[in-house]
């Protein structure tokens, strides 16, 4: 057995908490209640790029087809809203802490579109696809072949992120932006998630800088599997970074980390970002990097955080 497949096992548990789901096939859920405000369903949204999937766009307060809102584009959809029917019985409560915050002027209106994500095709779907291809062949061999676990497979199928942007980018904006009475622009339009979710947004906003004007990494996932010993991937993730982040002159960035649990994994390597942050030009004008101490990798953990990234992400006009 390989070290990747030891350390996969290992540290299995850990990870459910940043799948957002149990391990199962992706498929339909019941609908979240929102503690305020209103969520309305798009159910099994099609794509011609990626399976169909659940979408849920949540609505704040007092909603009128009369404002233009900005739009908060979320990943791991189906864990933001209603702990009632999460895998785990944890959410973001991210309908109570944005209708909060508006309500007391800290952000200026904005709705949630929660894509839920691809059940076991997450890895898949939330790897950035270029770091991934720039990753030598054999270990890319080696990724595809490790499990999350003794009966299931980490990476079902090949890499995939770059169809996923394109579903979110070219078929599921275009509905949000004309069905809903949303601002389009990227100035307007942010995105954000968690551990491998915090992945796929710094990738959005790195192939997509007309799209989104923001981004929040929450407990970004730098290490891409379970172990940072002999493991390349962040290091594919920073050079990466280091060509392809966007213009900090007009875009905004936002990292944060626990040290519990699976974050206790992303000190060291948050500080490799930062720096490339900071060689690419951002200062405190438009990029916050915040440490969390004894914050564990779980939902409830980025519960209790979540209204400091909403302000940064939407500051009041």
């Amino acid at each position: 057995m390989t070290i990747l497949k030891v350390a996969a096992y290992a540290l299995s548990a850990l990870l459910l908490a940043a799948t957002g789901h149990a391990g199962a096939e992706a498929a339909a859920s019941p609908v979240p209640v929102a503690s305020t405000g209103g969520i309305q369903r798009l159910a099994a949204f099609p794509s011609k790029n990626v399976p169909a999937r659940d979408v849920d766009v949540w609505l704040p307060p007092g909603y009128s087809d009369k404002k233009k809102y900005a739009v908060l584009y979320m990943q791991d959809g189906q864990m933001l809203f209603d702990a009632g029917i999460t895998w785990n019985k944890q959410e973001w409560r991210a309908d109570e802490t944005a209708a909060r915050l508006m309500a007391e002027g800290k952000t200026r209106p904005f709705l949630i579109v929660g894509i839920h994500n691809g059940g076991k095709r997450r890895h898949v779907e939330y790897f950035p696809q270029k770091p991934f291809e720039a990753l030598p062949e054999d270990f890319r061999g080696q990724l595809l072949g490790m499990n999350r676990n003794p009966q299931q497979v980490l990476f079902d199928g090949s890499v995939d992120s770059d169809a996923y942007l394109k579903f979110v980018v070219e078929e599921l904006k275009p509905y949000i932006d004309s069905h809903f009475s949303v601002a389009t622009g990227p100035e307007h339009t942010a995105v954000m998630g968690s551990s491998m979710g915090g992945l796929i947004s710094m990738y959005a906003i790195s192939e997509y800088p007309q799209v989104f004007g923001a981004a929040a990494c929450v407990s970004t996932h730098w290490p891409g599997i379970f172990t940072v010993d002999n493991n390349p991937i962040p290091q594919v993730f920073f050079d990466y970074m280091r060509t392809a982040l966007p213009d900090p002159a007009r875009h905004r960035m936002y990292f944060d980390y626990g040290t519990g649990t699976l974050d206790a994994l992303y000190p060291t390597l948050q500080a490799r970002a930062d720096a490339v942050m900071r060689e690419r030009g951002y200062t405190d004008a438009g990029w916050q990097t915040r440490r969390f101490e004894g914050a564990e990798h779980s939902e409830q953990a980025w519960a209790a955080r979540l209204d400091i990234p909403l302000q940064f992400l939407f500051p009041p006009d």
